[in-house]
């Protein structure tokens, strides 16, 4: 019956068992099952807390506290608004108060795997779609996209530096990019497409990185009185990493911008007012003024266009271009004018208002603020019906809206308009 001949093992070389290793693999699984248990704890608790939150904001503010654009559901689709999803599904809260408590739970799981000898050669399969980050562009020849890290009294920060290929150790112009909450250097490189244009235009891209110990979804905290100072704050660790990218990738000090998205687009008004020495014009997209609000109460009162606007900030004559949706459920559109109310104005200015509608439908009003020169010290895009999304961003970055003006080329266009004396020390500079 059995047509098959005896096989002989014995040569296969197959290992024994070694009593030992096997001790040491077991004591690691039992403090791997310890770990995950209290992982899943702090996942429950949080996920209770972030329900009594949500329904809590939603009972004092309905739709105050979202996010307002929706990932794509499939690889090529763009970010869309909550009206135009399937499913009419809740948006998702803006600020929750935990982590990536599940992509925590697979990394440990990983690295103690790997430190037991398995799993080595897997790749990253365990934590692919917990926390993934979107990928940078690619990259054209001769650019680089470099990190670094910057250190002083007021704490560390990675960045990211775009080098592009045209770089030939002359002094070029730098533009400081301060990702919105949840968002990363690369994700904000993508979707706001800057680096394409300094790619075009030659100029250095800096992206500052707030990690999750500074704040557990990544915001620059625009709300916290420390971190609307000139001194010790978020501020000075931004206006440190610049003057090393200056120092080190031959910067034109005199030709330094910043602009952000939400939180970062807060961010970089907060460093208008801490910073005009340093900063010759400011972007801020979909953000708030500096000192719009004092604590997180404040915050989400501010971003809901409720607030006390920005009375604990203080007016500056760095230029200013605003960007913002007048459909923005995330950051109020009122807190776009509070931006520009904070800019340069004075009875000697000329201001102009026009309208326009982009090729995909989306309408805006601009409304120009001009010296006696003509040139615009302060330009405020509204953009009707649009989210909170970056205006003509690329769909593969978060939060971007492509149908709308290209905010990052109308940014770059304002920004190299204008010029501040080379400071980048910090004391008293003008502007011409």
């Amino acid at each position: 019956m059995n047509a098959f001949p005896k096989m002989d093992f014995s040569k296969l070389g197959m290992p024994k068992l070694d009593p030992a290793r096997t001790a040491r693999m077991m004591e690691r699984m039992a403090r791997l099952q310890t770990q995950q248990a209290a992982a899943y704890a702090r996942w429950t608790e949080a996920q209770k807390a972030a329900t009594a939150a949500s329904a809590a904001a939603a009972r004092s503010a309905p739709g105050g506290e979202t996010i307002d654009m929706r990932p794509p559901a499939s690889p090529g689709e763009a970010w869309t608004a909550p009206d135009s999803a399937p499913g009419g599904a809740p948006d998702k809260p803006a600020f929750a108060p935990h982590g990536d408590i599940a992509g925590d739970v697979m990394r440990t799981i990983k690295a103690a795997l790997a430190k037991g000898g398995v799993g080595a050669g897997l790749g990253s399969g365990l934590d692919d779609g917990l926390g993934a980050v979107t990928p940078a562009a690619p990259l054209p020849d001769g650019a680089r996209f470099e990190a670094r890290t910057f250190t002083s009294a007021a704490g560390s920060r990675t960045y990211k530096v775009y080098v592009p290929s045209g770089h030939n150790g002359q002094s070029l112009p730098v533009v400081v990019m301060l990702h919105g909450c949840t968002q990363n250097p690369d994700d904000f490189a993508r979707g706001t497409r800057m680096n394409n244009v300094a790619e075009e235009q030659t100029f250095l891209v800096v992206y500052p990185e707030q990690p999750r110990s500074a704040n557990m979804q990544r915001c620059w905290n625009w709300y916290e009185p420390g971190d609307q100072q000139r001194e010790g704050g978020e501020p000075a660790l931004i206006a440190g990493i610049v003057r090393q990218v200056i120092a080190e990738f031959a910067g034109d000090a005199s030709r330094v911008y910043a602009a952000g998205l939400s939180a970062g687009g807060a961010a970089a008004a907060i460093l208008a007012s801490t910073h005009p020495d340093l900063f010759a014009a400011v972007g801020v997209h979909s953000g708030l003024a500096c000192g719009a609000a004092r604590d997180m109460p404040s915050a989400f009162a501010a971003m809901r266009g409720g607030g006390a606007g920005a009375s604990g900030g203080t007016r500056h004559g760095v230029p200013t271009i605003v960007f913002h949706g007048d459909g923005d459920k995330t950051v109020n559109v009122a807190n776009g004018d509070q931006v520009a109310a904070q800019g340069p104005a004075g009875p000697d200015l000329a201001q102009e208002v026009n309208a326009g509608r982009t090729p995909d439908g989306v309408a805006y009003t601009r409304t120009v603020r001009r010296d006696a020169s003509g040139r615009a010290v302060l330009e405020q895009w509204v953009l009707h019906g649009t989210g909170h999304a970056w205006s003509g961003g690329d769909p593969a970055g978060s939060f971007t809206d492509a149908r709308g003006p290209d905010a990052s080329r109308e940014m770059v266009r304002f920004f190299l308009s204008h010029a501040g004396a080379a400071n980048p020390s910090g004391g008293a500079a003008g502007r011409v």
